[in-house]
C-alpha cells in the first residue's frame, strides 16, 4: 500500500514540476506554416483585329473577343499572353515582305487595350516576329500604350530585355525571347541564362517566354533539335528551356507555332512549349489544330515550384471569338503530345485537364 501511494505522490510531483517549465523549453520541433500557394496563368497569341491594311480584319462593332473568357482569365494572381503585333492606331513604316503569301503586318487599335486590361493581363511578351512590324516608332508607341495601360512587357534587346513587379507580396521577373530581329535572341543560350540568373538574384518567381519553333499542324512535336522555318533558326526550344531553368527560371511559357504542344515538368518547374493561337481575329489560319489552345492555370508555391495545374481549353473558328471549348480537344492534344514527346515525364493529365505530379 505504501508504495502504490509513494508512486502515486512521485507522479504528481513530477507532473507538477513538469507544467512549470515553459513551453518554448519543451516544444522541440517548430511550427511549420504552409507554403503559399500562387495562381498563374498562362495563354498563347493575342492578335484582337488589325486596322492594317485596312478595317477589314477588326472585330464587328469593335467587338471584344475576350469578353467570353474575361472572368476565367482575370482569376489569377498573375496573367501572362503574347502579344502578336503591335498595339497602336497610324504611323510606323510598314514591314516589306518578300512573300506576301506568308507574311502579315499586324496593328491592333489602341482602344482595344483596354480589352487586355479587363481581362486581367498583368504581363504581355513582345518578343516575336510582329512586334518590328511597324518599325521602331511601331514598338515605341505600342510600349507607350502598355505603359497607360499598366501592364508590364519585356522582350526587346538592349532596352527592355527584362521586367520587375510586384503583386501581393510576391516579387516576378520576367523576360521573353524570340529568334527575331529587336529581340532578345532565342539562340543565345549563354546570354539567356546571364539575364535570367541575375533575375533570379532579386525577385522570388522568375517567368521566361519564348517564340519559337516550327509553324503549323506538321510541327506539333518537340523535335528537340534546332527548327528551321522559312529559311529562319527558330531555335531549339527544348535545349533552351532547361538551360533557362537550371539558370533560375521557375516557368516557362511558349507560343510561335500556332498549334499546342506537349507540356513537361523539369526539376519541379513547368513548361509549356507552345500555347498555340488563343485570341487571333482574322487572316489567321484557324484549322484543325490551330484553332484549339489551352488556358493552363498553375498553382505555384513562394519558390515558382509546380504544385498543380488546370487546363481550360478553348476554342475558335474564323473571325469568331474564342470560347471554351466542350469537346476538350486541346487536353486530348496535350495528353496525347505529352506521352509522344515526353513519356517520361512527371507530370499527369486528365480527360477533365487536371495536371498534377505523379
Amino acid at each position: 500500500m505504501k508504495n502504490i501511494l509513494f508512486l502515486i505522490f512521485s507522479v504528481l510531483s513530477f507532473s507538477s514540476l513538469f507544467s512549470q517549465i515553459p513551453t518554448s523549453k519543451i516544444d522541440t520541433a517548430k511550427t511549420t506554416q504552409p507554403s503559399k500557394s500562387i495562381t498563374i496563368i498562362g495563354v498563347g497569341d493575342i492578335m484582337l483585329g488589325t486596322n492594317y491594311p485596312d478595317l477589314n480584319n477588326l472585330p464587328p462593332n469593335d467587338e471584344n473577343i475576350l469578353a467570353e473568357l474575361s472572368d476565367v482569365l482575370k482569376n489569377a494572381d498573375v496573367t501572362f499572353g503574347n502579344l502578336e503585333g503591335t498595339l497602336f492606331d497610324e504611323g510606323g513604316t510598314p514591314k516589306k515582305c518578300n512573300n506576301p503569301a506568308t507574311c502579315y503586318v499586324f496593328r491592333t487599335p489602341s482602344k482595344y487595350g483596354k480589352y487586355l486590361v479587363d481581362a486581367g493581363f498583368d504581363v504581355m511578351s513582345i518578343a516575336n516576329n510582329h512586334s518590328g512590324d511597324f518599325g521602331e516608332e511601331g514598338r515605341n508607341k505600342t510600349k507607350e500604350n502598355l505603359d497607360e495601360l499598366g501592364i508590364k512587357y519585356a522582350g526587346l534587346l538592349n532596352t527592355n530585355e527584362s521586367v520587375i513587379f510586384e503583386k501581393n507580396g510576391i516579387t516576378y521577373g520576367f523576360v521573353a525571347f524570340a529568334p527575331n530581329n529587336g529581340t532578345v535572341n532565342i539562340n543565345d543560350i549563354s546570354r539567356a541564362k546571364e539575364i535570367i540568373s541575375e533575375l533570379d538574384k532579386k525577385v522570388d518567381i522568375v517567368i521566361v517566354s519564348f517564340h519559337g519553333g516550327a509553324e503549323g499542324a506538321k510541327y506539333e512535336n518537340v523535335p528537340k533539335k534546332n527548327e528551321i522555318f522559312l529559311k529562319e533558326n527558330r531555335g531549339n526550344v527544348y535545349e533552351f528551356s532547361r538551360a533557362v531553368i537550371d539558370a533560375g527560371a521557375d516557368l516557362v511559357f511558349g507560343h510561335g507555332p500556332h498549334v499546342t504542344r506537349a507540356f513537361d515538368l523539369y526539376i519541379g518547374k513547368f513548361i509549356a512549349y507552345s500555347l498555340g493561337n488563343f485570341a487571333t481575329f482574322g487572316m489567321f489560319n484557324l484549322n484543325g489544330p490551330n484553332g484549339i489552345a489551352p488556358i493552363i492555370k498553375l498553382s505555384v508555391n513562394e519558390k515558382g515550384d509546380f504544385l498543380s495545374g488546370e487546363i481550360i481549353p478553348v476554342f475558335q473558328t474564323k473571325d469568331v471569338a474564342p470560347k471554351i471549348d466542350p469537346e476538350n480537344r486541346v487536353i486530348e492534344k496535350i495528353i496525347s503530345l505529352t506521352q509522344e514527346d515526353f513519356p517520361e515525364s512527371q507530370l499527369n493529365i486528365s480527360a477533365d485537364g487536371k495536371v498534377t505530379v505523379k
